[in-house]
């Protein structure tokens, strides 16, 4: 992973978040040596996302004592193009068509490589996290979306579009609840947290979750996985289920993609799972046992992610790493 890093050389891993950035500069050991974070959209809403994207990774630099650094790896809300480093479309920086490799290596002078955030994050997971030795991994992340990072023969799975991965667009429930992408009974429509928030909120607004209606009322935006997790160990049963229904949910479409990829391992993490985990768990693996063919089920791993907040910006800098070690 660090063969392309000697003594004194440094890179920068950077994850772009919907709601957070963060930019880590490690050495050639893989220490983290400089560290930022920052929301992905301040007070000042004119200013440009980009410029905060500096900002980070400039506040990283100063901690780490400015060093020459050899590259740059990113990961991003997509869709993007992995090839290029160009941002297709995300609504919530206001990037559309944006050359975001080309503006980072025109600043820093050094190589960029830009992915997707999931995809990211899964590779993280993959080289740095529990199943290391697995060559083919699916890496779920149910939070506010729902996406997902392919990894086959060792190597990140990019398909046709370059942009493959919606695992939160698979359609499990025919003319189910619309999805934000405008199709109806996608998983992220069921599962997702947004999803799991109205239905609690339903439950809020009937006071039949009381806990959530005194610390959230029936506001989406505050019912979020730690409050979810601190409703059910105050013994709110049918918050529990709601999770627990979601968590099966998104459990059949992991066992319809392990029908689909065979793969060794599948490595689950985001909010709702790091909140939950045991339920979480619990619930996704009674639904491959479900719904996925025996044979094919057979020896997977279904694991929780390890990493936390540091995947994208760990998993970002093995893939630059390992650009520069090709090169």
């Amino acid at each position: 992973m660090d063969a392309a890093l000697k003594p004194g050389e440094h890179i920068v891993g950077v994850d772009i978040g919907g709601t957070k950035m963060m930019a880590t500069v490690l050495d050639h050991t893989f220490k983290v040596v400089g560290r930022s974070r920052k929301k992905s959209r301040g007070k000042d809403t004119s200013a440009a996302s980009e410029e905060r994207v500096y900002k980070v990774i400039d506040e990283a630099l100063t901690e780490a004592g400015n060093p020459e650094i050899q590259g740059i790896g990113v990961g991003s809300p997509g869709p993007l193009n992995p090839a290029t480093g160009v941002i297709i479309d995300t609504p919530n920086l206001g990037w559309k068509n944006f050359p975001l490799a080309k503006l980072l290596k025109k600043r820093y002078g050094a190589p960029v490589l830009v992915d997707n955030d999931v995809n990211v994050g899964t590779y993280g997971e993959w080289r740095m996290g529990e199943v290391q030795n697995c060559s083919h991994v699916l890496g779920v992340f149910p939070g506010t979306g729902i996406g997902s990072g392919i990894i086959i023969d060792g190597k990140l799975f990019h398909g046709f579009s370059g942009a493959a991965g919606e695992f939160g667009h698979m359609t499990i429930e025919v003319d189910g609840p619309y999805c934000g992408c405008g199709k109806r009974g996608c998983i992220e429509a069921l599962a997702s947290r947004i999803a799991i928030a109205k239905e609690v909120a339903a439950l809020a607004a009937r006071e039949d979750a009381p806990y959530i209606l005194e610390n959230c009322g029936t506001n989406l935006s505050r019912i979020r996985s730690g409050v979810l997790a601190k409703a059910i160990a105050a013994g709110e049963t049918k918050v529990e289920l709601v999770v627990r229904n979601a968590a099966y949910c998104l459990g059949i479409a992991v066992g319809n993609a392990i029908n689909l990829l065979s793969p060794e391992a599948v490595v689950l993490g985001g909010g709702l799972v790091e909140a939950m985990e045991q339920l979480y768990l619990e619930e996704v693996r009674r639904a491959v046992k479900d719904h996925a063919m025996p044979f094919l089920r057979k020896g997977v791993k279904i694991v929780p992610a390890k990493l936390g907040d540091d995947a994208v910006v760990l998993g970002a800098a093995c893939l630059i790493t390992e650009h520069l070690a090709g090169e």
